[in-house]
Parts: structure tokens; C-alpha cells; sequence
């Protein structure tokens, strides 16, 4: 709309005519030309008119919605600002002098009456999927609790290892990290879907049961020493393994894809375990085999004498220790359930609190606490349960009748029976994992060699030669 000047332009122009002169004046004076930054210089004697809105999901913040007077000329700032979820889409409407139509902040030069329009949308959303690699290792999870995010989003996520596992680093099909390597780090979400996948890997680690020995290699195969009378050493074909575990004549394996496989003595149907799936871990008794399910229940076959394989109510598990014929259950609140024979008391863990892992040996039970400490219940009469004085224990392991704790430093401790020098531990260092069997004990160290002691009368200490990593 063509307006006339009115007093207050003419102010305005009183003020650039004093200015003009002033610098005529300095031109006159020095014989220098005077300087005027560079900018369209506004006509006074046009005024037009300015109309600004906006759709759903956004407002203008510069110059701000509604109409406005601006000299013919004039350069004015637009800021287009979205709401949250919203993102701006362009300028519609008279947008010839908008110097940039797809971008929120820009200008425009008044030349007319102008009507313009910023135009919002929802910002799409993207699924994002979340795997764990091996599923058996661990867990990917996002900390918000969402799965579908805009592009951009930075979405804060984390890996958590299962036990046995150590996390490797992040993958992801679109999108990049703040850190890969890091387990907990911060995803950028492209403008598409998203799988990002953690990545486990297998913690070596040995078992061992009454006379004989397994070891699990970083490339999930396996090799075992001792008495194999029941063929529960031929696990030399075994691939894909990632927990292994060793009873009084079978040992147990679990794979990669949940499922478990069993070789030795069945004769109670302890390797029946051949349709199994879903599990996350297991271990083994004398003459059972309980597995534990990802969803936090547990099953059990073998020898059911004592009620040692009445698991199935069981919920909210996330560790299960066998004894000789009794199995107990670690809850995700840190308590205990415990189920078969109980003449020494190995199951009276009703009252234990914060604990974070199991170990059974033939008639006692092991709890280690989340304060490094342990606790113990059952058969006693070689001292194996005289661990009160115990801290900074990182793992316990149960044998028949003797307990051996890992220190954080790496060291191991040991009480019980020591007729075979089953305890004798105490030069050993830079150990990782420590197993107790019928009457020995087996150290594995962070190099992947392992070391032994006790009983040998089946060669079920000769690991000297084991390289596991």
C-alpha cells in the first residue's frame, strides 16, 4: 500500500539531511569522500505493508506475526521458529524477494505489499532397533524408553553384558556414534530406520566338574581334559559355544542361538536338553542340568531324588547354581530361592539379601554380596562355609568340599578341604576366573593360559598347556 510521508518521517528525514550535510561538510573540509556502509538505501516516500503468519506447529519470532509498515527497500530479518515435534518446511505466499524460501532464518527486501506464510510440519519419526550380538551376551537398550525418534535425535544408549561376556562395540545401519567403543555413548538417528546392533563377545572361561575339566576358547570351541569314561570330554566338535559347565560325569554347553548341547552320562536324563531354547545360562549338578530361560524363569532334568528340578515356578531369575542334589536361583532383587535336599541346611538362603552370584558345592551353597563380601550356608565340617573374614571378592566358585573367591586384584583365596592341595592357590595372580570342582581348583588368566591344583588322578589338572584366548 503507497503511503505519504507524515511528521515522524519527516523527522526521520530531518535526521538523514543533517547527516548528509555533516558529511558534505567533512568532504568540503578534508577533500576526503565520505564512506556509507553498504546497504539498500530505504525509499522514505513508499511505505508498504507487511503481512506475516504461520501454519500448526510453529510461529514467527522476527519480525513476529500480524502486519507491518516498512519503507520500500527495506531488508527484514525473518525467523521462522518450530514448535517441538515440528520442523519448518519453507516461505509461501510473496516470496520473490525472500532471499532463501527453504530456510527458517533468512530476509526479505520489501519491494510491495507482501503476504507470507511459514509453513510447518510434523517432523516424521523413525523406528530404531535395538539387538544384542550374540542375543545371549547381553542387552542394548536406549535410556528414554523410545524406539521411534526424528532425524537428528541424539539418543543416549547403553550395553550391558551378560555374565560370561564382555561388550566389544557398537554397529548400526544408518546413523553414527558419539563413541562406537564406547558401552554407553550417544546415537545420532539418521532420517531412516535404524537398527543399531551391540556387539558381545565370549569371555573364555573353564569349568570343572568331579574329575574332569573344560575350557571355552574366544572362538567358541571347546577342549576338555580328565576322566572320560562317560564321553564327557568329546566336546572337540563343538562350535558356537558360549558358557560351558561340568557335573560329576556330563558336561554342558550353550550356544550362541539359545540352545544347549549336552555329552556324558544320561542315565538319569540329565543331557536331555536337546529342545531347549531361550537360554541365557545353565549349570549342572551331580545328576541334573538346569538351564535358565531369557525371560527369567528356569528348567531342570536329570535326577529329581530331593526335588533338586523343581524349578518351574521359579521367576525373576538371573543366575542358577547346581549342587550335588540341590539348585539354587539368584532373583533380579537380590534375593535366593533353593530347591532340594536340605539335611545340612545348603538351602536356607530364605534371608539373604544383596546378592549378586551363586555358587554351589556338594552340600553348601556360596552367595557373594554386591559389597564384596560372602556369605555361605551348609555342610561346614571342612571349613568351606569360613569365609566371613572374606572382602573384595569379585567371584566365588564352589568344589565338593572346599570355596574359592577371586579378589579384585586379581589373586584368589581359598577354604575347606585341602587333602589334595585344593587350596593351595595362594601364589597365584592376574587371574579373571576361578572354578572348583570335586577336588580341585582351576584359575584362568587374563593372558587365556589357565592354571591348576588338587586332585590329578584323571589329568584333570593338566591345563598347563591351554591357551583360551
Amino acid at each position: 500500500m503507497r503511503t505519504t510521508r507524515d511528521s515522524r518521517r519527516w523527522h526521520h528525514m530531518d535526521g538523514v539531511t543533517v547527516f548528509l550535510i555533516a558529511a558534505a561538510l567533512v568532504v568540503t573540509t578534508t577533500g576526503c569522500a565520505p564512506f556509507f556502509p553498504p546497504f539498500v538505501n530505504p525509499d522514505p516516500d513508499v511505505v508498504y505493508n507487511l503481512d506475516v503468519s504461520s501454519t500448526a506447529g510453529g510461529s514467527v519470532t522476527e519480525p513476529g506475526e500480524g502486519t507491518s509498515q516498512y519503507y520500500e527497500g527495506t531488508v527484514v530479518d525473518l525467523v521462522a521458529t518450530p514448535d517441538a515435534g515440528y520442523r519448518f518446511v519453507h516461505w509461501t505466499g510473496h516470496v520473490d524477494t525472500i532471499d532463501d524460501v527453504a530456510e527458517a532464518a533468512t530476509t526479505i527486501t520489501i519491494q510491495g505489499d507482501y503476504e507470507i506464510t511459514a509453513n510447518f510440519e510434523l517432523r516424521p519419526t523413525y523406528e530404531l532397533t535395538m539387538i544384542a550380538d550374540p542375543q545371549v551376551g547381553g542387552t542394548a537398550t536406549d535410556v528414554a524408553g523410545e524406539y521411534w525418534y526424528a532425524e537428528g535425535a541424539q539418543v543416549s544408549i547403553k550395553a550391558e553384558a551378560n555374565l560370561g561376556y564382555h561388550f566389544v562395540d557398537w554397529a548400526t545401519t544408518a546413523g553414527g556414534f558419539d563413541n562406537p567403543s564406547e558401552a554407553e555413548t550417544v546415537f545420532t538417528m539418521p532420517g531412516e530406520a535404524a537398527n543399531v546392533t551391540a556387539r558381545f563377545e565370549v569371555d573364555p572361561m573353564v569349568a570343572t566338574g568331579s574329575h574332569h575339566t573344560v575350557g571355552l576358547r574366544a572362538n567358541s570351541t571347546v577342549v576338555a581334559v580328565g576322566n572320560n569314561a562317560s564321553g564327557q570330554c568329546r566336546v572337540g566338535n563343538w562350535t558356537n559355544v558360549v558358557k560351558v559347565a561340568a557335573g560329576a560325569a556330563h558336561t554342558v554347553g550353550l550356544r550362541g542361538n539359545s540352545s544347549v548341547l549336552a555329552v556324558g552320562d544320561d542315565s538319569y536324563g540329565q543331557c536331555g536338553i536337546g529342545d531347549w531354547r531361550d537360554i541365557i545360562q545353565m549349570d549342572v549338578g551331580y545328576y541334573h542340568t538346569v538351564g535358565l530361560r531369557g525371560n527369567g524363569t528356569a528348567i531342570a532334568v536329570g535326577l529329581d531324588l530331593y526335588g533338586q528340578c523343581n524349578v518351574g515356578d521359579w521367576q525373576n531369575i538371573v543366575q542358577v547354581a547346581a549342587g550335588e542334589h540341590h539348585t539354587v536361583g539368584l532373583k533380579s532383587d537380590g534375593t535366593v530361592v533353593a530347591v532340594g535336599w536340605n539335611l545340612f541346611g545348603q538351602c536356607n538362603v530364605g534371608d539373604w539379601q544383596n546378592i549378586v552370584q551363586l555358587a554351589a558345592g556338594a552340600y553348601h551353597t556360596i552367595g557373594l554380596k554386591s559389597d564384596g563380601t560372602v556369605v555361605a550356608v551348609g555342610w561346614n565340617n571342612h571349613g568351606q562355609c569360613d569365609m566371613g573374614a572374606w572382602l573384595d571378592i569379585t567371584q566365588v566358585a564352589a568344589g565338593e568340599y572346599h570355596t574359592a573367591g577371586l579378589k579384585s586384584d586379581g589373586t584368589v583365596i581359598a577354604a575347606g578341604n585341602n587333602d589334595y592341595g585344593q587350596c593351595n592357590i595362594t601364589g597365584w595372580a592376574d587371574v579373571n576366573q576361578v572354578a572348583a570342582g570335586g577336588y580341585q581348583t582351576i584359575g584362568l588368566k587374563s593372558d587365556g593360559s589357565v592354571v591348576a591344583v588338587g586332585d590329578n588322578v584323571h589329568g584333570q589338572c593338566d591345563v598347563n598347556d591351554w591357551m583360551l584366548k
